[in-house]
């Protein structure tokens, strides 16, 4: 199987183009592609090889049990019934090939390539002669699903995904294409953009497209083919917004105007992360793209100003973004209730994808940080150990009441709207590539992931060793090696929870100060170091077998909100190095929101290797509320509270779950025993 010798950016696109494919603007920051990266840690990489052997073919296997792959087969045959729900379910496929390259450019495996192939074929016979595709419609061009409206296109600003669907295609092309140096897939791409290209544009049809995804799709086409007319057409897509004259720009309805679809100002005049999350985050990273690669000083200002007002308003500490379920949005200003977080686990998935491209834009270590803290917490409990179960919304408390049952309380296998497992199908195996940064003879380290990256430093072969037992353990150790002596400069992050930083922003702060101090070593002597936009800065020049050591204080730190988040005044969260711990009712008696953290609790942290494929727990004993039905009384007793990684919880059935815990009891919510009871509990 031939793979590519380097690709550009964080998910793989090929470096090695045509004198007409190079591009003089771009990120001054390139990520280290994840085929130049190998893990070997005991957190991320048994990770990455559950999505391999668990996640990717289940995803597969359950496009086929439920119609997906059928109605592609449909399609062909020009004859049946869509026979899923919603006319975006091609895009589970689409994902799913795209999770599936990514592996087989670090797993060959035959058999799954030979799968791959014949799937990509019944794409293909799908296909309609002009490119375009969409079974919603081909199937019975007569009788479309009632989201596509009775013409292309016309639907496509508020419901039919038929450009949605055209940027899935398009970044499962590029990964297949990068991964096997096939064009079956990518041809198909190709064929539908080209159609796209012509329908849309100057003096041709407008549209906001209403799910942005189809403008990042562009961007990569446009990298791997140097057509102009993809880049323009993805600015233009951007740019469209705000021109719509259907929306009531006075109405607080986001539907009504526009904001739900982020269609209410042109981009250039928006400021605030708004309208539905996922849909946001795409046009965002589309932002972000289009403003490296064309200059556009506007672009910049408006994503900057946007990442700004989402980091200091509008995320949960877990990284969790979208905090409200109608609309799967974002809310006002401070709007993060926990009762009713929603928080979908394919925001992460976008949110992830944006902070990779800011951090591309700036070298800002910020962003690197808010990445780690979606990685660890938001984006990882969207998906069970077993690695085929899944959260769609990800919540923030689980309580024994009705009043939270639109809550998830367990992970399913599967969903109508499936989008969230098969988006993590394709986000894990490119991680490795989120490791690294690279701009000229300054090599960024962003993750603390155990293993080597084979770097290229003013023409020299550099390898960069990690090992280290992140997130569990605070010391990191780096190893450098070349055939001769290299001069640059090696930028390690120091993470803002090591710098008194919560979250970049006032958000979140630590309640109590923390004395502990950040150390670095070269060869085993303690060095200075310059710390720049977050990095330690750290330049010399380098000789074999030089190791940096990095010392990063591991304590227990609770957390405190903005006064402004009223659900958590008088409440703290619990944080050890990047991760976000939670009470879950498994090991606290049945309960966990009967918990109080007062200030001053010491917790000890005691690594468990037999719990949840190997965790380090928080210990503390604290007042719990206990009520005696018997007696018709309520008292506090001291009891063991047993915190675990947030992103672990529900791996062990339903029940209570919290993040936030007050610190006294102030008032007790009198709940029957009918709602104590919750069936969804049950």
């Amino acid at each position: 199987m031939p793979t590519p010798t380097s690709f550009l950016l964080v998910l793989g696109l090929a470096a090695s183009l045509s004198a007409t494919a190079q591009q003089r603007a771009d990120y001054p920051i390139q990520a280290v592609p994840f085929t130049k990266v190998t893990l070997a840690d005991d957190f991320w990489q048994p990770r990455l090889k559950t999505n391999t052997d668990v996640t990717i073919p289940a995803s597969f296997q359950r496009c086929e049990a439920t119609n997906r792959v059928k109605n592609f087969e449909m399609a062909a045959a020009k004859s049946g019934k869509f026979a899923t729900v919603f006319p975006f379910d091609d895009t589970d496929i689409y994902k799913t090939l795209e999770g599936a390259s990514y592996s087989l450019s670090l797993h060959p495996d035959k058999n799954q390539e030979a799968y791959m192939d014949a799937l990509i074929a019944k794409v293909a016979a799908a296909q309609e002669p002009d490119g375009y595709l969409y079974t919603a419609r081909t199937i019975d061009p007569a009788h479309p699903h009632p989201w596509a409206g009775p013409e292309r296109w016309v639907n496509e600003r508020e419901m039919s995904h038929e450009l949605y669907n055209s940027g899935h295609l398009y970044e499962a092309a590029v990964a297949h294409y990068q991964a096997t140096g096939k064009k079956t897939l990518l041809n198909i791409a190709l064929k539908n953009a080209d159609l796209v290209c012509s329908v849309f544009g100057p003096g041709k049809r407008t549209v906001a497209p209403g799910h942005e995804i189809v403008e990042m799709g562009l961007v990569k086409l446009y990298r791997v083919t140097g057509k102009p007319e993809y880049l323009s057409t993805a600015k233009f897509f951007i740019e469209a917004r705000g021109q719509y004259k259907g929306y009531d720009p006075k109405s607080p309805d986001p539907f009504r105007n526009g904001s739900y679809w982020q269609d209410h100002k042109p981009v250039a005049a928006q400021t605030e992360a708004v309208g539905h999350a996922v849909r946001a985050e795409y046009l965002y990273s589309a932002m972000a793209d289009v403003a490296a690669l064309t200059g556009d000083k506007q672009l910049l200002t408006a994503v900057d100003s946007i990442w700004n007002n989402m980091a200091s308003r509008k995320i949960y500490v877990t990284g969790g973004t979208g905090a409200v379920p109608g609309g799967e949005r974002f809310g006002r200003n401070y709007e993060l209730p926990n009762a009713t977080a929603y928080n979908e686990t394919c925001a992460s998935v976008a949110n992830i994808y944006w902070n990779q491209r800011m951090f591309q834009l700036h070298g800002h270590a910020k962003y690197a940080d808010l990445m780690e803290k979606v990685l660890y917490n938001g984006l990882l409990s969207g998906v069970g150990l077993d690695g085929k179960s899944f959260f769609y919304s990800n919540a923030m408390q689980i309580k024994n009441s009705a009043s939270f049952a639109q809550t998830e309380p367990a992970r399913a296998g599967w969903f109508e709207c499936s989008c969230c497992p098969t988006n993590l199908a394709r986000l894990f195996p490119a991680l490795p590539g989120y490791v690294y940064g690279q701009n000229g003879k300054d090599i960024y380290v962003n993750l603390f992931v155990s293993g080597s990256a084979d770097l290229t430093v003013q023409k020299k072969p550099v390898r960069l060793t990690q090992a280290n037992n992140y997130p569990w353990n605070g010391d990191l150790k780096f190893t450098i090696d070349q055939a001769a002596t290299s001069d640059f400069n090696l930028l390690v992050r120091i993470p803002g929870w090591a710098r008194e930083e919560a979250i970049p922003s006032d958000l979140y702060r630590f309640a109590q100060p923390s004395a502990a101090k950040v150390t670095i070593k070269v060869n085993g002597k303690p060095v200075q170091y310059t710390l720049k936009n977050g990095y330690a800065v750290l330049a010399r020049k380098w000789r074999k077998n030089d190791v940096v050591e990095v010392s990063l204080p591991m304590e227990t730190r609770t957390v405190a909100a903005h006064p402004n988040v009223q659900d958590n005044v008088g409440k703290v969260a619990l944080q050890r190095g990047p991760v976000i711990y939670c009470a879950e009712w498994k090991d606290n008696n049945g309960k966990a929101t009967n918990i109080t953290v007062p200030n001053g609790t010491i917790f000890t942290a005691t690594f468990r290797p037999d719990v949840l494929n190997g965790i380090t727990a928080l210990t503390a004993t604290v007042p719990v509320v206990q009520v005696d039905a018997a007696t018709n009384t309520i008292s506090t007793v001291r009891q063991t509270l047993t915190a675990i990684p947030y992103y672990a919880w529900a791996n062990r059935g339903k029940g209570e779950m919290t993040v936030w815990f007050p610190q006294r009891v102030l008032d007790v919510d009198l709940v029957t025993r009918q709602a104590a009871e919750a069936p969804h509990l049950k």
